[in-house]
């Protein structure tokens, strides 16, 4: 869901599009489709604070993390996306993860992401993916609305 109430922009829908992308090589639990989504030379930080930098990077840890875990499915809803630039846009999401039978989501490892994505050769790719927990320090009341949000999308 965006901030606009227009219906979005074809513009948008790419950048939607990509987002949607790389969360479908995690769910698929692909690095090599995750890490596709990155320029060369991208970054991702990730719930924990580690980061990983270039797209080779990107896909070598993945690939290490999705061999030796069982990693959740995400499930998202953007907030908003826009263009600081023609070429240049920002997307900003909402994610939770579902327990493995999909019944519920997990609130602790509830989050923010943000994107900020580069067109070059005609193409978006992501430069920069920034995970942020959603702890909501002292306000137990967002973190439990947020959480119901993401259970809307499992019904």
């Amino acid at each position: 869901m965006s901030l606009q109430q227009d219906a979005p922009s074809p513009a948008e829908n790419e950048i939607r599009t990509l987002y949607r992308a790389l969360l479908d090589g995690w769910n698929r639990r692909n690095a090599a489709a995750f890490a596709e989504q990155f320029t060369s030379d991208g970054n991702v930080t990730g719930f924990d604070g580690s980061q990983m930098n270039g797209r080779a990077e990107i896909e070598a840890t993945l690939g290490q993390i999705f061999a030796s875990h069982q990693t959740a499915p995400y499930i998202a809803i953007v907030r908003e996306a826009r263009f600081l630039s023609p070429d240049v846009a920002m997307l900003r999401a909402v994610v939770g993860m579902s327990l493995p039978d999909r019944s519920d989501i997990n609130p602790a490892v509830n989050a923010i992401q943000s994107i900020v994505a580069v067109r070059g050769d005609g193409t978006w790719r992501i430069a920069l993916l920034q995970t942020t927990p959603a702890q909501f320090h002292g306000r137990p009341d967002l973190a439990q609305q947020l959480t119901e949000e993401l259970r809307q999308l499992l019904r």
